[in-house]
């Protein structure tokens, strides 16, 4: 099993920017191939905390819950997710220079434990050894369309 997954990209902004756009949380529905609407449930001095995360793939739907763990401007952005009180992953965001603007980094570290498994094969249809390639694609995808939107405006 792979614990920790990570993609790169480089996107011709300044890290703050990159930053900026990540940790609006709400951006991440048009980024991501299966989050399409974020709660925000808890801030702190005004900045998102806590928050649900609706995903789809395919027929199958699912909500997690996601804590901000690491929030520093222009260095890195990182939450966990947890479903139902089970631990889940901790998905984050890494910017560093780079020619050109910023390599920003997508990692997922695999925080699952037997429930956590179970609940993803009911919720999600993937059993545990194919979650890591569905989400390197979603990685992939991601940055992508984070790029194109950080470019653009």
């Amino acid at each position: 099993m792979i614990d920790e997954l990570a993609e790169r990209i480089t996107v011709a902004v300044p890290a703050e920017t990159a930053y900026a756009a990540v940790a609006d949380l709400r951006r991440m529905t048009r980024w991501s191939p299966e989050c399409f609407a974020i709660w925000v449930t808890a801030r702190d001095g005004g900045r998102p905390s806590r928050f649900v995360g609706w995903n789809r793939r395919g027929p199958f739907l699912w909500f997690t819950t996601g804590r901000i763990v690491v929030a520093e401007p222009g260095r890195e952005f990182a939450f966990d997710v947890t479903a139902f009180g089970q631990p889940v992953a901790r998905w984050g965001y890494r910017f560093a220079p780079a020619d050109g603007g910023t390599e920003v980094t997508e990692y997922w570290h695999d925080r699952r434990n037997r429930a956590a498994m179970v609940l993803g094969r009911i919720f999600t249809g993937k059993v545990a050894t194919v979650r890591p390639a569905a989400n390197r694609e979603g990685m992939r995808q991601t940055l992508t369309r984070l790029k194109d939107d950080v470019e653009r405006h």
